[in-house]
């Protein structure tokens, strides 16, 4: 029998971690066939609505931090030097505007204390709601403390327990055996300081999955729902030609991001909303389904690389003005009366909350 390749090695680490920034930059790597069903939330627009734009009320609280807007920059990358660029610039954009940001897995840390500096933004982004990141099956095979050490050397604010069991099966050396993953979700949510936030990564959330999340006790989700990124679909551009099959023909697996959020509003969760969060229509529309922060990933990184910060600047404002807009245009004069607007779903979105 072959041994298997030490898949935490540093330089396979820092290929994973190139080819993920490379192939989500230049190439299509959005749902196929899939849609995250968010255009099938219909807002009523409102031609009286007596409110002024400019006492909107955008703020909101949330896990100890005021946030300006209930937006958010995803997770995405570290590691590398390359993933710390990018970490800096997209964390002072966070600063700037009062948004939530999220870090990139922390496996790489883990494993290489000395790569922890491509995870470094307090200096940069002292205030922003800050959360870390590692994945379900390392958190299962890690210590408390050794989780709590990688929550502390970043100053994080939360940590994301990512689930990503799809993203998995379509890479050569990736995980194969999630037991002991809701063991892991209990255990942390009772030991660890910090929030624990259970998120996907592009396939959604089921009932069964969320809940068991619910049943562990922790009391976030993000649910990462399909018809945005296809991380099966980023594996299958970079793995075996016998894995990119399997990976082209489940490329638009998962549970769509609009049925997620509302399948998680009925378990009672507080929910981080992304998987194809483009603009901010799409983030108003997931506030107004029930989730409390909408949160991108893919707009973040191009204009990022694109254009550095003055990019990424311009994403933000144009995020937060549509949002505005929007908020006006139903008569919101504040997230909550967002999240109470007048609404009516399509027929496919209506079918998954019935299912």
């Amino acid at each position: 029998m072959s041994q298997r390749p030490d898949i935490d090695a540093p330089d396979r680490l820092d290929q994973r971690k190139a080819d993920h920034l490379a192939l989500c930059h230049q190439e299509d790597v959005e749902g196929r066939h899939i849609t995250t069903l968010l255009e099938q939330v219909h807002l009523e627009h409102q031609s009286l609505p007596e409110i002024s734009y400019d006492q909107i009320d955008t703020r909101i609280e949330v896990l100890g931090k005021t946030l300006r807007a209930p937006l958010m920059i995803s997770g995405m990358t570290g590691g590398t030097d390359r993933a710390r660029e990018i970490n800096r610039i997209l964390a002072q954009v966070a600063q700037k505007h009062g948004f939530g940001f999220g870090l990139g897995s922390q496996r790489t840390m883990m494993r290489d204390p000395e790569r922890a500096h491509s995870y470094i933004v307090r200096d940069v982004a002292p205030d922003v709601l800050l959360l870390g990141n590692l994945g379900v099956v390392q958190a299962a095979q890690s210590s408390t403390q050794q989780i709590e050490d990688l929550v502390g050397t970043v100053g994080a604010d939360a940590l994301c327990i990512h689930l990503n069991p799809a993203q998995e099966m379509i890479q050569d050396d990736g995980d194969r055996d999630f037991r002991g993953c809701v063991d892991a979700l209990v255990r942390l949510h009772q030991e660890l300081s910090v929030p624990i936030i259970a998120k996907e990564t592009g396939a959604g959330m089921s009932r069964q999955t969320l809940t068991h999340i619910r049943q562990s006790g922790v009391p976030w989700v993000d649910v990462s729902g399909a018809g945005g990124t296809s991380w099966i679909g980023v594996e299958a551009m970079r793995n075996s030609p016998e894995l990119a099959s399997v990976g082209d023909i489940l490329w638009d697996w998962g549970v769509p991001t609009a049925a997620s959020v509302l399948m998680a509003k009925e378990q009672n969760l507080r929910i981080i909303a992304s998987g194809g969060i483009r603009h901010g229509l799409d983030a108003a529309r997931a506030i107004a389904l029930g989730a409390d922060i909408a949160s991108a990933a893919l707009p973040w990184l191009r204009a990022a690389m694109d254009g550095g910060e003055a990019r990424a600047d311009q994403v933000a404002d144009n995020m937060l003005r549509t949002l505005k807009t929007v908020m006006l245009l139903t008569g919101s004069s504040n997230i909550q009366a967002l999240q109470n607007a007048p609404k009516r779903l399509g027929p496919t979105l209506r079918d998954w909350t019935r299912a």
